[in-house]
């Protein structure tokens, strides 16, 4: 068994996609875990899974992170764990439709999700991790932080995620608490399905699998406040945020055969 480098993990959205792999590859480390989601059939299988597995501790939070009582419930067992030296803010979910047309109640449900969520838990975990010298909050973000054609909500609530992880891991720097914008592209996991998107949009090799964007994420973690897995992400990352490229980028995404196949 690898040796362990967190004592316990809390991880949100963790009933698929990224959140069950973070919890894979922490359970595997030996770290005990806090799983947060709604789908508790998907969750308890998840935690009897890992707990068999790895023989690591696995407690399941069921909390629906788009309402104020879910946020509440999983900010006050974030505070009460004094062993919690690792923040996985994952949970989130990609909009349908434009701004004008999309339904407000769904904007105002991401913004709880992506960014009220993050905010709170991140500020419930950081006292004991300060008083302790020691921890990592990483924030699951998105090459569309980047993107002017992924969805004003979607994008913006993202982009967010980049400037606050990047400015907290600022702050953060000597005190021993290390902070990541996890950025990465298109990912094979139920996400896109979700959100109703044509997978078959774009080329395959334009894909990573979960498990190399996690392993590279706890790589990573404490080596910068940004991290953009895989070198075609890089370059589709910078590509977004040269001035030289910029406007082709721009009419790219503005193109009808982009926008049918990404669901626009």
């Amino acid at each position: 068994m690898p040796k362990p480098t967190f004592r316990t993990a809390l991880v949100t959205g963790a009933s698929a996609g990224l959140g069950a792999e973070f919890a894979r590859q922490l359970a595997a480390a030996g770290t005990d875990l806090v799983l947060v989601a709604r789908r508790e059939e998907k969750l308890a299988a998840l935690a009897e899974e890992l707990g068999k597995a790895h023989h690591v501790g696995v407690e399941v939070l069921l909390a629906d992170l788009s309402t104020e009582e879910g946020i509440a419930r999983v900010e006050r067992r974030a505070g009460e764990l004094t062993g919690l030296d690792l923040l996985v803010n994952n949970a989130g979910y990609g909009g349908r439709g434009g701004f004008a047309a999309g339904d407000a109640a769904n904007h105002m449900s991401m913004l709880k999700v992506h960014i009220d969520t993050t905010v709170r838990l991140t500020r419930a975990a950081l006292p004991g991790m300060l008083d302790r010298a020691r921890g990592g909050i990483i924030n699951v973000a998105s090459i569309a932080a980047f993107s002017p054609f992924s969805g004003p909500m979607y994008s913006g609530t993202k982009s967010f995620l980049v400037l606050f992880s990047e400015n907290l891991h600022g702050e953060l720097r000597d005190k021993g608490v290390s902070v990541q914008a996890l950025c990465p592209g298109l990912t094979h996991t139920e996400f896109h399905e979700v959100a109703g998107m044509d997978k078959s949009a774009l080329p395959k090799g334009l894909w990573m699998t979960a498990e190399r964007v996690v392993r590279i994420s706890l790589r990573r973690l404490g080596r910068g406040s940004l991290c953009i897995p895989g070198l075609r992400n890089k370059a589709i990352a910078f590509l977004m945020r040269c001035p030289l490229t910029l406007a082709a980028v721009r009419a790219l995404g503005r193109s009808r055969f982009i926008r049918k196949k990404a669901g626009h």
